[in-house]
């Protein structure tokens, strides 16, 4: 998203944009996924004065405004992404951290089916699935 777009984003909701909005957004877009903690790391190298309450207030607003949404890929913080992604589903190994993303429409006949049994509409954009990669199953293996 252009600059210009940013603030006039933000102008119509009556808020101006500052340097540190913007730099928060450009850490997330930069980072792919991050946790607001990896995001304050990243900010703090180009303005050491932005503290972590700020990363939070602002990952929140840019979530209200459509630019950033968040998923659970761990026990700890959420991880954000830029919205203007294609949705996805987060796969992330317990072994070794790795997070890889697959297409929705693998989970798509889950997703119809919980629709059409429960009436459960299922929110893909936030879906993780935890296991074991590929390459730590193999190494699994080896040992």
């Amino acid at each position: 998203m252009s600059e210009s777009s940013l603030a006039e984003m933000l102008r119509s909701r009556g808020l101006r944009l500052t340097a540190q909005r913007q730099l928060i957004l450009q850490a997330v877009l930069d980072l792919g996924h991050a946790t607001p903690e990896q995001v304050h790391t990243a900010v703090r190298e180009v303005a050491a004065g932005v503290n972590i309450t700020t990363i939070y207030r602002t990952l929140e607003l840019l979530e209200r405004l459509g630019l950033v949404t968040h998923t659970h890929l761990s026990h700890g913080s959420p991880t954000y992404h830029a919205a203007g992604e294609h949705q996805h589903v987060h796969l992330v190994c317990r072994e070794c951290g790795a997070i890889d993303e697959i297409s929705p429409e693998m989970l798509r006949p889950l997703a119809d089916q919980l629709a059409g049994q429960r009436g459960f509409q299922v929110d893909i954009g936030h879906v993780a699935l935890f296991g074991v990669c590929g390459r730590c199953a193999q190494d699994g293996d080896n040992k």
